[in-house]
Parts: C-alpha cells; sequence; structure tokens
C-alpha cells in the first residue's frame, strides 16, 4: 500500500499546484483516516466532502482508492460492484482534469478496477494498464494483471507475453493461479505442448484443490485430444480421487471408456454425472442415445 500514500500526495501537491483552495480541516482529517487505514472512514468523509467540493482531485483521489480497498473486502457482487464504480468514477474524475499529465498510479488502479468489473470491462482494463506500463510505473502484479485482461479479450498472444514478463518477476515462487492462466492462454493459442508443461508444473506446485482440479481437467482434456487415452484417464481418475462429485470427470471418463468400445463403462460414468448435475446436458443427451 506504499504506493497509495505516495500517490495520495501526489494528488495533494497536484491540487495545490492547480490552485485548489483545500479546506486544511477536511484535508487533514481525510489525510489521516486514511493513514490510519481506515477506508470506510475515509470513503465516507469523502463522500460528503465531494459535495461541497466535486472536482477536489485530493479528495477524488482518496475516495477512489478507498473505494477500492473496500471493495475487495465486500462478499456480494452487487456490493462490489457498487464500490468499484464508485472508485471508477472519482478516478477518472482525476485524470480527465489533468491537462498535462496523470500520475501513472492512478491509470494502474483505475486498470485493476476495470479488471475486477468482469469481462465486459477487459478492454477498459487493458488501456488504463497500458498506460501506466508505458508511463514507467512498475508494481509486482502489473503484468499479471495484463495478461488477465488481455486473455478477457481474447488477444491470447500479448496475454502470454504479459504472463511471461509475470513469471519473471516471481521466477522463485510463482503462483499457482499465474500458472493456470498460462497454460490457458496457451491452449487457446493451440500450443498444446506449452500448455501441458505449465498444467503439469501448475499440479505439481498447487497447494490448491479446486486448482488442482481445474487443472488436472485441462491436462485431461489436452491429452485425450493428442491420443493419450491411459493419461487422460489418470488425470481424470485422479480427480474424482480427490472429489468424486466432480461432474465433469465423470462425463470425461465416460467419454473415454466410449471412445474405447465400452459403452457399458460409459453409461455408467454418464448416469453418475446425471445423478451429480441432473441438468448436465451432454451427459443426458448420452443417455438417450
Amino acid at each position: 500500500m506504499v504506493f497509495l500514500f505516495a500517490v495520495v500526495g501526489s494528488a495533494l501537491a497536484w491540487g495545490l499546484y492547480k490552485g485548489f483552495d483545500f479546506f486544511a480541516g477536511d484535508r487533514n482529517k481525510l489525510q489521516g483516516l486514511w493513514a490510519k487505514g481506515d477506508y470506510p472512514g475515509a470513503y465516507a468523509f469523502g463522500k460528503e466532502a465531494l459535495q461541497k467540493r466535486p472536482l477536489d482531485p485530493f479528495t477524488l483521489t482518496v475516495f477512489g482508492f478507498a473505494s477500492y480497498q473496500l471493495a475487495g473486502a465486500q462478499i456480494t457482487a452487487r456490493e462490489v460492484g457498487v464500490y468499484l464504480d464508485d472508485c471508477i468514477w472519482a478516478l477518472r474524475k482525476v485524470i480527465i482534469q489533468s491537462s498535462l499529465s496523470v500520475d501513472p498510479r492512478l491509470y494502474y488502479v483505475l486498470g485493476k478496477a476495470y479488471y475486477h468489473k468482469g469481462p465486459l470491462y477487459a478492454d477498459l482494463a487493458v488501456t488504463y494498464l497500458e498506460k501506466a506500463r508505458k508511463a514507467g510505473f512498475t508494481a509486482e502484479d502489473l503484468a499479471e494483471y495484463l495478461g488477465l485482461s488481455y486473455a478477457g479479450i481474447r488477444d491470447y498472444r500479448n496475454s502470454v507475453v504479459a504472463f511471461s514478463q509475470a513469471l519473471e518477476v516471481t521466477a522463485k515462487n510463482p503462483s499457482d493461479l499465474l500458472l493456470l492462466a498460462i497454460a490457458k492462454s496457451y491452449l487457446a493459442l493451440s500450443e498444446k505442448d506449452s500448455a501441458k508443461a505449465y498444467l503439469m508444473r501448475c499440479i505439481d506446485s498447487s497447494r490448491d484443490a479446486k486448482i488442482i482440479v481445474q487443472a488436472r481437467l485441462l491436462l485431461g482434456t489436452l491429452l485425450a485430444s493428442q491420443g493419450d487415452s491411459s493419461g487422460a484417464e489418470a488425470q481424470y481418475t485422479a480427480v474424482i480421487a480427490m472429489d468424486d462429485q466432480n461432474a465433469d470427470a465423470h462425463f470425461q471418463l465416460g467419454e473415454l471408456y466410449n471412445s474405447a468400445g465400452d459403452p457399458i463403462k460409459a453409461r455408467s460414468e454418464w448416469r453418475k454425472t446425471v445423478k451429480i448435475d441432473p441438468t448436465y446436458g451432454p451427459a443426458r443427451a448420452r443417455l438417450s442415445l
């Protein structure tokens, strides 16, 4: 959070330079709330202050950053969306007012906010994250967010480039999510050998059962497409050993058995699939044949 304190200071300096007549008491109170990590307090006080001074860049910046912090602490998607919208609204106002230059850290937080808004905003996430990068800003997660955002607009080549840069930053201990994301981009590019390598690396290094299940399912499908039925079967059975209620693993295992000429075992797996998830369309279609 060090950079956020720095950018708040930058906003203050920028506002004074532009000749804004801040109320010293309001400014000091807002700074104090932020410095204590009281994001709800900074958000509430900032919102109130903006009623009086809606174009004040310092207040907008603190309000925007507090909104971003609060978004990450919410439970429901609706609540997250409210705070992200407030963040985006505030930071865009600061950027629009800046006729000469914009602190790239504003672009960085704005880009991340757009990413968290969802896939429909991935193009805007790319736009602002790239602005931050091209302005020389660096952060440990910048390249990873860029990779995820590029994947969101299906620009998988640039996604892989960004992910590779992220991997350099975390070379000693890359996250399992990063390894899985890289594998997915390689799969989208039909670069199966590279995808396989990252999926196996993800499986070997992850301690998160959900991530391992995702990686094994993808690896199983990849191996099946390459004609390695035994390898694919091993991945699906490994998933079932971890979670015997995984409908996808049972269905894909049924597909393997069916391709191998064993319809009895195949239908058994498809029935298990439908028992787990009665709405699983592909399995129901198979059983209706």
